[in-house]
């Protein structure tokens, strides 16, 4: 069983297991916020929501995404080739990494090894291979779907 965890402003931060939670209410760190009718461990009812008791700010949530992975650009193009639309299994880096491209969000598309091994070590313009999509870096909650 989860439970949720609000910040002291009721703001939704992140679920934890049941055993955390009341680990948390060991320590004082929260408050039960919601719980279980008639059911209690020790002296406090079964959470499903507990609230911080003091407020932990959540900037670095908001104002960078995920870091750059090759399994997040996989997921991100749907696990489809940017180049012919079939099944990605590899990353393609836009600008060749031997022409100074880096592993960023915006230089790498998922690619089918055929097309990947075709476009080798040219940018597509040079390899006559159009991108279906401009690649660009993805939100947290896009990477989650």
């Amino acid at each position: 069983m989860d439970v949720l965890v609000l910040n002291a402003d009721l703001g939704p931060l992140h679920r934890v297991s049941l055993r955390h939670a009341v680990r948390m209410l060991v320590r004082r760190v929260a408050e039960v916020h919601e719980s279980r009718p008639d059911t209690q461990i020790g002296v406090w009812p079964v959470p499903t929501v507990v609230r911080l008791v003091t407020y932990v700010v959540t900037r670095w949530r908001h104002s960078r995404g995920p870091a750059w992975s090759r399994a997040g650009v996989l997921v991100r193009d749907g696990r489809r080739c940017a180049y012919c639309g079939g099944h990605a299994s590899t990353i393609d880096h836009v600008l060749p990494r031997s022409r100074g491209g880096r592993n960023s969000w915006a230089n790498t598309v998922a690619a089918c090894g055929a097309c990947n091994q075709r476009k080798g070590d040219r940018t597509p313009s040079e390899a006559r291979m159009p991108l279906r999509f401009r690649p660009v870096a993805p939100t947290w909650a896009a990477l989650a779907r």
